[in-house]
């Protein structure tokens, strides 16, 4: 396992070799057989502190990144813009340079587009403690990790020809970022998996991320295709990861954006898009889910669906990149 990724920053995975990568899956692994068996592992970050900055409200990425640090004898800090001088104009480089006086790594969840991963870079380069990217209009690098350490529980380490499909869905409420089919994109091409990603037109995800797909299958020998097709992307996959996302490179306007999403109602996970996939195939999304307009009842809670599975990888995964960042040590 490296151990060389001590105050290392994680604000893409496209900034990690894949043996980096590997290797925070590793240590996921190690950390979740620890956790099942109640073996102490609160000495990794013992006294440390890590500062959560939250741009937008969460749950898992909340919960997980709060008890990780704790179950790694360290403290998680929640902050927010409006509790602290950020949200009153406090620039990147003195809320960073004050915080590792007091702290060992700071994470940061901004989604804002054209921000949000652009201010955790701007962090990153004023302080020697590692930056973590909690989610961001660009990556999200630790659901997507999760995702890859489950697909590697459900279907072993060699993925090469495995089919990894996301599929855009159907929901109403709020504009949701691009980063999370943009994280799949990116992560999965660099596993020998061949992915699909489908959408209805002008749900396109940003440019570069897609290049970087494209050269990632490339380097590989595998294939990533953008198809407008949803029955299609599903036949026979292995991976069916499907959930909704605006048409954020067209507009952000809610009443534009709704206006777009309402025309393609049809395209939601049911029972007979599953059964196009295999029958060993799986189910995943990075919650919350919005019921009976993204998935019907059948699917996300049947015999298909690991997003429990994965909603617990993201504890142990990121318990694994703050150990390895913040501790240099299992």
């Amino acid at each position: 396992m490296l151990t060389n990724l001590y105050h290392k920053d994680f604000i893409s995975t496209e900034d990690w070799s894949v043996d980096e990568l590997n290797a925070m899956v590793e240590a996921g692994g190690e950390l979740k057989r620890r956790f099942a068996f109640g073996e102490p592992h609160d000495h990794i970050l013992r006294a440390k502190t890590l500062f959560m900055l939250f741009f937008e409200e969460s749950t898992r990425t909340r919960n997980s990144f709060e008890a990780g640090v704790a179950q790694l004898g360290g403290h998680g800090i929640y902050l927010t813009p409006s509790a602290t001088q950020v949200g009153h104009g406090e620039n990147a480089q003195d809320t960073g340079r004050v915080l590792e006086r007091y702290g060992h790594g700071i994470a940061v969840r901004d989604c804002r587009t054209d921000i949000g991963q652009a201010y955790q870079y701007e962090l990153a380069s004023h302080i020697d403690i590692p930056v973590i990217s909690m989610q961001d209009d660009v990556d999200h690098p630790c659901q997507a990790m999760a995702d890859l350490m489950t697909i590697r529980e459900k279907f072993g380490d060699d993925l090469r020809g495995r089919k990894f499909t996301i599929a855009w869905t159907y929901a109403p409420k709020y504009v949701r970022p691009l980063s999370m089919p943009q994280a799949l994109v990116m992560l999965m091409t660099r596993w020998g998996m061949d992915v699909t990603l489908a959408h209805p037109p002008g749900f396109e995800l940003m440019p570069k991320c897609l290049d970087a797909a494209r050269k990632h299958a490339a380097e590989n020998g595998t294939k990533f295709e953008e198809i407008n097709d949803m029955d299609e992307a599903f036949r026979d996959s292995d991976i069916v990861y499907a959930k909704s996302w605006g048409p954020i490179t067209i507009t952000e306007d809610p009443d534009e954006v709704q206006a777009m999403c309402d025309k393609h109602k049809d395209w939601i996970t049911n029972e007979r898009r599953m059964d196009l996939s295999k029958k060993s195939s799986i189910y995943m999304h990075c919650m919350p889910i919005d019921r009976g307009y993204e998935v019907t009842p059948g699917v996300v809670d049947g015999p298909h669906s690991v997003i429990y599975d994965e909603a617990e990888n993201r504890l142990h995964i990121q318990k694994a990149l703050m150990a390895l960042t913040m501790g240099g040590r299992l």
